[in-house]
């Protein structure tokens, strides 16, 4: 290494570590009594590879990523005991919440999911006595589903359970806090639904 190369590393391990100790960055919070969490690890390890990029996004971004993931491992639990699948139970969901009959193209419209992907799930769900279909009287390519009710009772079962589990979760934070989150994550997503608006046009 020459005496170029020392002056441009130390340089830049300075400008490294400027970033990370920050005040509001990840390391200045955890010296400060903030718990570490996997995110924090990541975000430090990319710092040190990419010292010139912002990786400010990971801190909100990659946290919703990973708190999602872990919620949905642990809310999928009681579903796979009933034997359902998580795109399953957003089918039945969607009908009991709607409280009517639904088309599959409806149904894929409520659930974010694709034409050929409900066909399939209805089929499995239809077989399990879950929904039935009936055939619309005007039209024979248009099919309307409903809920049967083993199909509502299932739902009837497992929400309260699943809804219990999110409350444990957040108990932990101040009602407040937990106000400032929904309103936060409620403004995020409508700029994401937004977009994602627009590029469907």
């Amino acid at each position: 290494m020459t005496a170029r190369d020392g002056r441009q590393a130390s340089a830049t391990a300075g400008r490294a570590d400027e970033t990370v100790g920050a005040p509001g960055s990840p390391a200045t919070e955890e010296r400060e009594g903030r718990p570490d969490d996997t995110v924090a690890t990541v975000v430090r390890q990319w710092r040190a590879v990419h010292p010139d990029l912002d990786t400010a996004p990971m801190e909100i971004i990659g946290r919703i990523n990973r708190c999602a993931a872990l919620l949905q491992q642990a809310e999928d639990a009681p579903l796979r005991r009933a034997g359902l699948s998580r795109p399953e139970f957003d089918l039945l969901g969607a009908l009991r919440r709607t409280g009517h009959e639904l088309t599959p193209g409806e149904l894929a419209r409520e659930t974010f999911s694709s034409g050929a992907a409900v066909t399939k799930r209805l089929k499995q769900l239809t077989e399990r006595g879950l929904v039935e279909r009936r055939g619309d009287t005007r039209d024979r390519r248009v099919a309307h589903v409903r809920l049967t009710d083993a199909g509502r009772d299932l739902v009837d079962g497992l929400l309260p359970e699943q809804l219990a589990y999110e409350r444990s979760v957040l108990a932990g934070l101040a009602s407040h806090g937990r106000d400032e989150l929904a309103a936060l994550l409620s403004e995020l997503l409508g700029r994401l639904e937004g977009r994602a608006g627009a590029l469907r046009l």
